[in-house]
């Protein structure tokens, strides 16, 4: 059975985007996003984020602090009436990657590949 899913990046669409935030003191939501977000789930769809995290790839922060800090964000959702399906990420980048992260990816936005990734599995 298909659902219905709204799409939405992190930085610059639900938070400020004041480049590689990646702890709480530094996120900052946006005004509306809860109220989206509730409306949202309140009409059936699915709440997926797909977000580019070259922070990661650049060395900046961890894939851990990355989770950590998200985990937060989806119970801040929870607390103001909504909820976070999935998120999807991609630390990758195919310049300025270090080690393993220097590689391009069908998921590094805008390529389709972490939208594509929630389509087969919801």
């Amino acid at each position: 059975m298909h659902k219905p899913a709204l799409f939405l990046d992190r930085d610059g669409v639900i938070n400020v985007d004041y480049g590689y935030v990646w702890q709480q003191e530094n996120f900052h939501f946006f005004e509306g996003i809860f109220a989206l977000v509730a409306a949202a789930k309140q009409a059936g769809y699915l709440v997926i984020v797909v977000t580019n995290q070259a922070g990661i790839g650049r060395g900046y922060y961890t894939e851990a602090d990355f989770h950590r800090l998200m985990k937060w964000v989806g119970e801040q959702f929870v607390i103001q009436g909504g909820s976070v399906d999935a998120v999807y990420f991609c630390p990758y980048h195919a310049e300025q990657g270090i080690g393993q992260y220097k590689q391009k990816s069908p998921f590094r936005k805008p390529a389709p590949g972490m939208i594509l990734e929630a389509a087969k599995k919801f």
